[in-house]
């Protein structure tokens, strides 16, 4: 199932988890599935025992997990993470996820918007 261009002012997708056909057995897979001026939208399936070691983004970003359990450290702290988790980080903050068991979860970073504010 792969997101389709279309002539809506919007993206509709069923069934988000279905875009990452194969759940890797040792590795992290990730998919972009929208990109535009205002946001990057990234899913990530992760084997257990698999991470993303500490880093940083020039951007705010918000974490949703979809399904499985992880930890995601933010900076100073560590959360336990689940189905259901939503977490929004501001942009310079040091953070890493660890799965702990097979993890599927979506990244939004967030654009910086220039333009000027309506009235």
């Amino acid at each position: 199932m792969n997101p389709q261009p279309n002539n809506h002012p919007y993206l509709l997708i069923d069934d988000i988890a279905a875009l990452l056909e194969d759940a890797p057995a040792d590795s992290i897979i990730s998919r972009t599935i929208h990109k535009d001026e205002n946001s990057n939208v990234v899913l990530f399936a992760f084997a257990p025992g698999q991470a993303l070691s500490e880093h940083t983004a020039a951007s705010s970003a918000i974490i949703q997990i979809l399904s499985g359990e992880a930890v995601i450290g933010l900076g100073e702290d560590s959360c336990e993470a689940h189905a259901g988790t939503w977490i929004h980080m501001q942009a310079r903050l040091p953070h890493s996820v660890v799965a702990k068991t097979p993890l599927v979860m979506l990244l939004i970073m967030l654009q910086k918007n220039n333009r000027p504010a309506e009235a």
